[in-house]
């Protein structure tokens, strides 16, 4: 593996305006909205540079609106816990580190571009996810100072690729052809040896003071804040410390069975990181790093030939072999997805052959129909049906298995594929904690057809769309303990 660069790579950098540094700035602003950590961040690592090419220090601003899609006391909480440990880390560090949380709709309007306004430059996230690109684009505008916007997203930087891929198999052989040109690591310890500690404005302050620290504790209840409370925190808390307790324990309880265990409930064998890497609580690049330590791997052991093959480039056990398809393959099949497909998140940017087959059945009889009230009560005729939704409901997390079923059913008890799309995106974006993500998207779409090819039989409703039963799936998989931890209460 190579060792890590002191400088980030041009392609994962991009201007999002065409202001100029201001070196007799009083700071460097690391504006944080999507890598939600003190370490292994691109981003960070560039606005840590910048601050030593200047001479001058680093402020870090983290913001938790209170008005975005789906806010609620689960969605709060996680990012909350993410920001205590981000003081604490940050603190440590000697970083002076801003977080603020909107207490009402609007109240954090004019902050970025106060704080820019005596920063030599801002650095900021470069995610495609959820409405962080338009919230960029909006600032990019109306700050006096360069804005940099920087992907850390995955091992591969979004503009390597020039096209948003249709299948896993050509996205995977171009991975393979391209990706070990891409394979830097971001520094371990970005801010060692910054100069100085910068002071929050005064004007800042006063106007937005930081989250008080019982606010940001976890347990403290949230009913003050203008977010949904219908739906309460969920079962893991967020943060870095949390993600890293918890990527250790799947390299060491679990990633040996992974390859073979990962689809059986029962068996517990995934690694339950997908929230940590949403919330940026965790980087894809510390987990490639940790995976490939343990298994000894070098890149001489790449396979020579890029085959597109779900097993065998990599050269490393199978069980590896299958957690990197999901991590690098599937997970950046997503973001590629979302950075360059047009209209990503609509039912238009299905295949062709996925909606006419679709359309073609929107009006088979369903010999069942529920409504979405019902279907998020978990109260259908299905009992692992309902008790998949009754853990997303408790927990903010689907068994990844078993999310392909949940959606498959939702398509084939709604009125129509519209209807359903519509349905899995309400459940999954308010309830998942890794909601509102890529990889998240992927696996809803997925359940529509994308990244699928067509299967025989035709069937009603579905055509020639992949069908799943619940029936099948209990046979294939060990659900019995799942269904029983999971069943809804009696009503």
């Amino acid at each position: 593996m190579r060792p890590r660069a002191t400088g980030v790579p041009a392609l994962r950098v991009r201007p999002a305006n065409e202001e100029g540094v201001r070196p007799d700035g009083a700071y460097v602003l690391y504006w944080m909205t999507a890598y939600r950590r003190t370490s292994w961040s691109f981003a960070l690592q560039r606005a840590a540079g910048w601050a030593r090419e200047l001479g001058r220090p680093l402020l870090v601003l983290e913001a938790l609106r209170c008005d975005y899609p789906h806010a609620s006391d689960r969605l709060h909480r996680f990012v909350l816990d993410g920001m205590e440990e981000n003081r604490e880390g940050f603190g440590r560090a000697g970083v002076s580190y801003h977080p603020y949380v909107e207490p009402v709709p609007g109240a954090g309007k004019g902050l970025l571009e106060t704080m820019a306004r005596r920063a030599c430059a801002v650095v900021t996230d470069d995610s495609p996810a959820f409405f962080l690109p338009r919230v960029v684009d909006a600032a990019a505008s109306r700050l006096p100072v360069l804005l940099e916007a920087v992907d850390s997203n995955g091992l591969l930087p979004l503009r390597a690729a020039d096209r948003a891929f249709a299948r896993a198999f050509d996205f995977r052989r171009f991975l393979q052809r391209t990706l070990l040109e891409h394979l830097t690591l971001p520094e371990t310890e970005p801010l060692a040896g910054l100069p100085g500690r910068a002071e929050v404005p005064r004007a800042v302050a006063e106007r937005w003071p930081g989250a008080p620290a019982a606010l940001l504790r976890r347990g403290t209840d949230l009913r003050d804040l203008p977010i949904d409370h219908a739906v309460p925190p969920g079962l893991s808390p967020g943060g870095e410390r949390p993600a890293r307790e918890l990527l250790r324990a799947f390299l060491r309880d679990r990633l040996d069975r992974y390859g073979e265990d990962r689809n059986h409930p029962d068996r517990d064998a995934t690694s339950g990181l997908s929230p940590y890497l949403h919330f940026g609580h965790v980087s894809a690049h510390e987990v490639f790093a940790a995976v490939m330590a343990r298994e000894g791997w070098s890149e001489d052991l790449l396979a020579p030939k890029a085959t597109g093959k779900r097993t065998g480039w990599w050269g490393v056990g199978a069980s590896a072999e299958a957690f990197l398809d999901q991590l690098v393959t599937w997970r950046e099949l997503g973001f590629n997805g979302c950075a360059l497909g047009p209209a990503w998140d609509r039912y238009e940017s299905l295949p062709p052959w996925a909606r006419a087959t679709l359309e073609r059945h929107a009006a088979d009889p369903r010999p069942y129909r529920y409504s979405r009230e019902e279907l998020e009560a978990a109260a259908t005729h299905d009992p692992l049906w309902n008790a998949a939704q009754t853990q997303l409901l408790r927990e903010g997390r689907l068994h990844n298995y078993l999310r392909m079923l949940w959606g498959k059913k939702i398509l084939e008890w709604s009125p129509g594929p519209r209807e359903a799309l519509a349905t899995l995106r309400e459940l999954n974006d308010r309830y998942a904690v890794d909601g509102r993500d890529p990889n998240s998207l992927t696996g809803i779409t997925w359940c529509l057809g994308r990244y699928d090819r067509a299967w025989g039989p035709e069937r009603p409703v579905f055509g020639t769309v992949r069908y799943m039963s619940s029936e099948n799936t209990g046979r294939k998989v060990e659900v019995q303990d799942y269904r029983e931890r999971y069943a809804p209460p009696q009503r």
